[in-house]
Formats: structure tokens, C-alpha cells, sequence
């Protein structure tokens, strides 16, 4: 049977985001609502309708707050560092059955861990009489006196003197050998005149005499070496007195930060439904990582359910949200929903969400295609296949039907590794495939030289400013939220985009992208970051919005043809 609520989705403008009962903010309202039978799977979902209410109050408080000082980016007129922030809301019951929710935000907010109206950090750092920041204070004295030392103008001396120490061995070295080879020709020229001049026991003395000469000259050398290199020990030793002392610092700081670390790390103590309690360490322990990553435990999710089960709260449901400018390198969009992050969260939420009744996750459940690949054209060499979406083109971790799959069964006595190239699973469209070796190497290497086109027909949610142009944005995988991608200039890979406006309709604009490389979700970033396109695709639920799908299709499909040598092109309309 269905539990329903009486709830209103109209916000009360003037309420108080923060309550006589501190962090629980009762739903006061009048329409049916269905609560859901399962909470919320943190990591894709759908917001439901009380998380959005509350959400929504939330945005109201931080549009209208005079509580805190901190710039989101939002207004122009505020100075400090543009930060914006991840926001979440719980749906919680009380044990009297009274309905309300909780909010957090991740990390800190306004230099503190403690607001008025959010629940409290799951350990708190900034915590003046706590040992953190005792132990802060003497590794930040252990970073005065290396600072002090590092700066003593002695050092630079020290530097200084060995650099120049060593400028000059090498040039002793070059003028004694220039010296030398001088002497040597000197000594040969001699021998070749005492040869007509001198009697045969005078050129026996003259001879004994160069021999010792170069003798003498080949010990000089030896020994103007073994002065250099005592100069240089010398000038080393002198500088190592001066960095000997700085590295123990730096040593004693970095065991010190360690164990200090491992003490961080053992405060967080995160309980679940069942009333467990695990560590930081406890749970990162069996991932790939080994150890919690930086910021672990500090996102809002871990903060609400620890919030709720020390309070004896009901989690019912839950959803974040992003409030501010967007970051550099992420995708994040003012007052949009987003998922749990997977690296840092996941972990700790798959331990803390252990006794709840949680939705399945979709992700393994989705890529089903019951239906037969669509084949555009085939031949003794290649096909061209038709791709749907929501459909990986290669197996998977826990999915394995796939069009590499089932190209395989379709071609039993083909060669080679069959694909030349790959769709993102929610990716429609062409896709060529290569029936033997030898194909699939000189198809192979057009794709590498760039030579194969390739357009693709998109819906993006807006209008854009411009009508063609060029997107140049490096990019690499999030490594704390697999698989979404980032804008990197640092580590990323160069990808760039061709587009052009094709229509513009319904506040919506069709576009054909023509892109010159071919990274992961290259077309997606490029259009939802905000030094791309400013302006995600239609249903693209990693960077923009869920839908009913991602309006994203690879419509055409040209390369010359690898045994025919002949120019082909292959189109397939776009299904939306």
C-alpha cells in the first residue's frame, strides 16, 4: 500500500530557512503526495517532489540570507574568491512520524562547518581546542622554521658558491687540457727536429727528457683534479650543512602529517541503518584506492545520513544541488541536481546506506537492447551499422551484450579486433566495423590521420549566441567521479569541435558537430562546459538533464574505402 502525505509545492517566501528545532525543517502543506517506497539511489536518480520542495526552500533562504558572507559568483558587486557550492537536502521522519528534511553543504561554507540551519560536519576540523588544530599549529611552526632556513641568505651563498665552484673546475679542466694539447705539438715538433739535428746520444738524453715532461704533464692533470674535486666537496659540504637541517624538518613534517592524517582519518566515524560504524580507513581499505582521498567525508550526503541516524531521523529521500558560478574545469550549473560523487562518496554511502531500502541502481540494468542491430551497408570487407542508444559498443564491467558482442556471433570467421571506433552507450549512430585484418589496419590508420569525417547531429537545451565556431578544450576523466570528464589544461588531451547552427526552435537549438578528435564524451563537455557552449545537450543526464534520451546521433559517416579505394559516405537520420 502507497503511503501518501498532504504536502504544498508553494514556498513560503518568508519563512525562516532555520527553525526553533535546529536542523529539522518540518514540510507544512496541503497536496497529496506519494512517498517513495525506496530511497533515493544516490548516484543517478530523479529528484522527487518533496526534495524538491525542500530544495527549494534552500535556494530561497540562500537568495534572500543575511546569516553568512560568502560569494557564490552570482554577484558582481561581491569581492573574495568566487566559490560555488554543492548543496543537499534529506527527506527525513521523525520517530513521532512528523515529516521534514535536513540540508548540508559540502566542505566549508563561509570559512566555518557550523550555519545555522545545516547539519554539522561529521568531524570538525576547524575546531579550535580539538587535536587537529593543536597538530596544525606545530606543523605549521615546522613550516615557519623551513621557510626561515630556506630563506637564510647564507644558502643562497652556499648555492652560489658550488655553482660557481663547479663553473670553474670545468674551466681548469678545459684550459689545463687546451694547455696540454699546446705542449704536446710543442714536444712532437721538437722530436721531429732533434731527429735531423741531434747525434743519437744526444737524442737519447732529449727524449727522456720529453718523456718525463709528459709525464709530469699527465700527474698535473691528475692532480689539478683531485683539487677540484676537494673544492667541490668542500663547497658541497658547506651547502649540506645549510639543507641537512631543512630535510629533517621536512622529514619529521611529513611523518608527523602522516600519523596526523591517519588520526583525521579515524575521527570519521560513519554510522549506518543497522546502528555500524566504520572509519575512514576502515572503508577505504578494500578499494582500488587503499586510502581515503583528499576531502573524503566532507561532501553533504555523508553529512546527512550521519545526521539523521544520530537523531533517530528516517531517511526517506534525498538530492543535491549545485549553487554558485561553476567551476573551472567541471560541469556544474547554478541551481541544477546532481549525483553523489562516486570517488569520494560511494565508498563511504555504500557502508552508511547498509539497512535502508534502496532503489536499484539503474546503471546496471540499463544497455538492454532487445531488438536486431540495424545494418546500414555490408560487404566482403566492413559494414556500417546503425548503433542505438542507451547500447554500449563494447562489453562492460557488469554489462556484456554490446555491438562488439554481437558483431562477433554475426561474424564468426572474421579477423582483427572488428571495431574502429566507439559511441558513448546513450550515443546513437554510425558505426564501421572491419571484417578482417587487413581492413580494419588501413581503416585504422585513417582514423589516426584524421582523414575519416564524421558529423553529428545534436539538441542542445538553449539558444547560443553564435552560429558556427570552433571549441578547443583539453580534456581527462574526473578521477574522483568516474566517468565524467573534465577540462584540464594541465593533464588533459587536446580535443576540439567544429559546430554549426542548423535551427533553432522551442528555445532549442539543433546543431551539427564535426569533431577533429575523438576523446570521451568529447561532444558532451564541449557543449554543457562554460568555456564551451555554455549550453548542454537535450537529456544528457551526466552534464545537463535527464530526459527521455540524450539527443546526441552520429549521422554521417565518410573514409575511402580500404580494397575499393573509392570515396563512401554513409548517412542515418537522426531519431529525434
Amino acid at each position: 500500500m502507497k503511503s501518501k502525505i498532504f504536502v504544498s509545492l508553494q514556498i513560503n517566501k518568508k519563512r525562516m530557512f532555520h527553525t526553533e528545532n535546529g536542523c529539522f525543517h518540518t514540510i507544512k502543506s496541503n497536496l497529496s503526495v506519494t512517498l517513495p517506497k525506496q530511497f533515493t539511489f544516490p548516484f543517478y536518480y530523479t529528484p522527487h517532489p518533496l526534495c524538491v520542495l525542500a530544495a527549494e526552500e534552500l535556494k530561497n533562504y540562500l537568495n534572500t540570507q543575511t546569516d553568512f558572507k560568502h560569494n557564490f559568483g552570482l554577484d558582481d558587486n561581491k569581492v573574495g574568491l568566487q566559490i560555488g557550492k554543492m548543496f543537499g537536502v534529506m527527506i527525513v521522519k521523525t520517530l513521532g512520524d512528523e515529516l521534514g528534511y535536513i540540508a548540508a553543504f559540502s566542505g566549508k561554507l563561509a570559512d566555518s562547518n557550523h550555519l545555522r540551519g545545516f547539519v554539522p560536519p561529521v568531524y570538525d576540523m576547524l575546531n579550535k581546542d580539538g587535536f587537529y588544530k593543536q597538530n596544525e599549529a606545530q606543523l605549521n611552526n615546522f613550516t615557519a622554521k623551513i621557510e626561515s632556513l630556506e630563506q637564510n641568505p647564507e644558502l643562497e651563498k652556499a648555492k652560489l658558491h658550488l655553482e660557481l665552484t663547479k663553473l670553474e673546475t670545468v674551466q681548469k679542466l678545459k684550459d689545463f687540457k687546451k694547455h696540454s694539447k699546446t705542449e704536446k705539438l710543442k714536444r712532437k715538433q721538437r722530436r721531429v727536429e732533434a731527429e735531423q739535428q741531434l747525434s743519437e746520444s744526444e737524442k737519447e738524453l732529449f727524449f727522456e727528457t720529453l718523456k718525463q715532461q709528459s709525464i709530469q704533464n699527465n700527474l698535473d692533470l691528475k692532480y689539478l683534479k683531485l683539487n677540484c674535486e676537494a673544492e667541490l666537496k668542500e663547497a658541497e659540504h658547506r651547502l649540506a650543512d645549510f639543507i641537512k637541517p631543512i630535510n629533517d624538518l621536512k622529514l619529521e613534517r611529513k611523518t608527523r602529517s602522516a600519523s596526523l592524517q591517519k588520526q583525521i582519518h579515524e575521527q570519521y566515524q560513519f554510522l549506518n541503518a543497522n546502528g555500524e560504524t566504520k572509519d575512514l580507513i576502515d572503508i577505504f581499505e578494500t578499494t582500488d584506492l587503499g586510502q581515503p582521498p583528499a576531502a573524503a567525508g566532507e561532501c553533504a550526503a555523508p553529512k546527512l545520513f550521519q545526521y539523521a541516524y544520530e537523531n533517530d531521523l528516517k531517511p526517506i529521500a534525498m538530492a543535491e544541488f549545485w549553487w554558485g558560478i561553476s567551476p573551472n574545469t567541471e560541469v556544474r550549473r547554478h541551481g541544477q541536481f546532481y549525483p553523489s560523487c562516486r570517488g569520494r562518496c560511494e565508498p563511504i554511502l555504500g557502508h552508511m546506506m547498509q539497512g535502508l531500502n534502496v532503489e536499484p541502481n539503474p546503471i546496471e540494468t540499463a544497455g538492454v537492447f532487445n531488438g536486431k542491430l540495424e545494418i546500414i551497408y555490408e560487404d566482403d570487407f566492413l559494414l556500417v551499422l546503425n548503433k542505438p542508444h542507451e547500447f554500449l559498443s563494447v562489453p562492460g564491467k557488469t554489462i556484456k551484450d554490446s555491438v562488439l558482442t554481437r558483431m562477433k556471433t554475426y561474424l564468426p570467421e572474421a579477423t582483427g579486433p572488428l571495431l574502429l571506433h566507439r559511441l558513448d552507450m546513450s550515443t546513437s549512430g554510425l558505426l564501421v566495423v572491419a571484417k578482417n585484418e587487413r581492413t580494419h589496419k588501413h581503416l585504422q590508420k585513417q582514423f589516426i590521420n584524421r582523414t575519416v569525417k564524421k558529423r553529428y547531429v545534436a539538441v542542445l537545451d538553449g539558444v547560443l549566441e553564435t552560429t558556427e565556431g570552433t571549441i578547443d578544450l583539453p580534456l581527462r576523466v574526473d578521477l574522483n567521479n568516474r566517468p565524467r570528464q573534465l577540462v584540464c589544461y594541465e593533464h588533459g588531451k587536446n580535443a576540439t569541435t567544429n559546430y554549426e547552427v542548423v535551427e533553432v526552435k522551442n528555445n532549442k537549438t539543433r546543431v551539427h558537430f564535426y569533431p577533429i578528435s575523438g576523446r570521451t564524451h568529447q561532444l558532451r563537455v564541449h557543449a554543457a562546459h562554460r568555456k564551451g557552449l555554455n549550453t548542454p545537450i537535450v537529456g544528457d543526464d551526466l552534464y545537463g538533464t535527464v530526459s527521455n534520451r540524450l539527443h546526441l546521433h552520429a549521422e554521417t559517416l565518410s573514409f575511402e574505402h580500404p580494397i575499393k579505394r573509392e570515396w563512401v559516405s554513409f548517412s542515418c537520420e537522426a531519431p529525434f
